[in-house]
């Protein structure tokens, strides 16, 4: 005897429906230029330097390969579930001890995918920390508890001779200025703790450690997109760590050339590089040090 519906059943089918339809079309129109772009990506922020496409690259190449390898094991195991099947209950499969196909693939497998993975990181690495010869600016970038100070060092608008620097508190973010597509070189100092040097769109970041021997603590760069951009530490360094955050602003050489000059104006001259004794370490003196004290 058939069931005919009622009507309850089918009003429930049509707002069940009428619901799924409304969610999808929320969805797809909720879904921005914006947040498009940033699903091509795969959840990267949009990249703002010359370096950025390198870590692009690995890190969208990896999502792939990882996409491939999943959907090969989940097709064998989808394949094993179907192809050996129970089809009786008083079936019993062969039992093995042992596949020696199986076990070498298995272990072999491996070994190719972290070293194809090894390969183009070390190739990608190599890439990003690529110094510039001669960049068209140095900036000295000093990281303590808890903000930063940046100094621009021999810049030609002043007469290469004289260096200028802005810093800032927990309570006031500095800004760092870089001109468009003019290669920078950072030098990293920290007088007190290990920082990280961290600006998101530019897809890299470098740690700050003190005592560190400086000629460690360089990366260059070319900014490739004027604008305003955040910049934080990512090394947790002490209880204000969330305070320590910066702006970088990308502007052209005539407004880069009126900051600087502005900063000499106000007085803001010389090179910051923390207190006196940030370098020392307690304990450490040498015997030169120890007779003249």
């Amino acid at each position: 005897m058939s069931r005919i519906p009622t009507g309850r059943s089918s009003r429930g089918s049509r707002m069940t429906s009428g619901g799924l339809a409304a969610f999808l079309l929320l969805a797809l129109t909720s879904c921005s230029q914006e947040t498009t772009e940033e699903w091509k990506r795969l959840g990267l922020p949009e990249p703002a330097s010359d370096r950025a496409e390198f870590t692009a690259e690995l890190w969208i190449g990896s999502w792939i390969a990882a996409l491939i390898i999943g959907a090969f094991v989940w097709g064998l195991i989808l394949w094993v579930c179907f192809r050996y099947r129970r089809r009786d209950d008083d079936e019993l499969p062969t039992q093995v001890r042992y596949n020696l196909p199986i076990e070498v693939l298995y272990t072999i497998a491996p070994i190719i995918v972290v070293a194809v993975l090894f390969f183009f990181t070390v190739e990608k690495q190599n890439s990003v920390i690529e110094l510039v010869d001669e960049p068209d600016h140095d900036v000295l970038v000093t990281a303590q508890q808890w903000s930063w100070s940046f100094t621009y060092l021999d810049e030609e608008a002043l007469g290469g001779e004289t260096d200028v620097y802005e810093v800032g508190t927990p309570e006031t973010v500095p800004v760092l200025w870089l001109v468009e597509d003019q290669s920078v070189t950072f030098q990293l100092n920290s007088p007190d703790v290990i920082h990280s040097f961290w600006v998101p769109a530019f897809l890299y970041k470098l740690d700050v450690i003190p005592g560190r021997d400086q000629a460690l603590q360089f990366f260059s760069l070319t900014p490739t997109t004027a604008g305003d951009f955040e910049g934080r530490c990512a090394e947790l360094c002490g209880f204000q760590h969330s305070r320590m955050l910066f702006t970088v602003k990308v502007v052209d050489q005539a407004a880069y050339e009126a900051h600087l000059l502005d900063l000499e104006q106000r007085g803001q001259v010389g090179t910051l590089v923390g207190a006196e004794d940030s370098n020392e370490i307690e304990g450490l003196e040498t015997e030169d040090e120890e007779v003249a004290e």
